[in-house]
């Protein structure tokens, strides 16, 4: 089994900066891809960001170049870095891989619990 464990959400100003992590333990044989996503109130859930095992990223026309994806494999953990948050980032944010139990197997997903992001002042 493997489990997600998310944290560094929390209320911010508009402006600020906010830092995620996102923490997978249990038996992991490789994390192919990490990922963010977040749900609004009444809304649906979507991506933010991704990042590959290579390092490539992807991200949300909406957080490019104020949101940045990273992660350390020894650690199997991700991390957001969210700089000039503005109110319509407020969400709660869920952290997302895709593990490989062994290397015989497809990578399944996974989600973390979700941690919540309030943008105001």
């Amino acid at each position: 089994q493997v489990q997600l464990v998310e944290s560094g959400g929390g209320l911010v100003q508009p402006g600020g900066s906010l830092r995620l992590s996102c923490a997978a333990s249990g038996s992991i044989f490789s994390v192919p891809v990490m990922g963010w996503y977040r749900q609004a109130p009444g809304k649906q859930r979507e991506l933010v960001a991704t990042i590959n095992n290579d390092g490539t990223t992807n991200y949300a026309d909406s957080v490019k170049g104020r949101f940045a994806i990273s992660r350390d494999n020894a650690k199997n953990t991700a991390y957001l870095q969210m700089s000039s948050l503005k109110p319509e980032d407020t969400a709660v944010y869920y952290c997302a891989m895709a593990v490989r139990t062994t290397p015989w197997v497809v990578p399944q997903n996974y989600w973390g619990q979700g941690t919540q992001v309030t943008v105001s002042s």
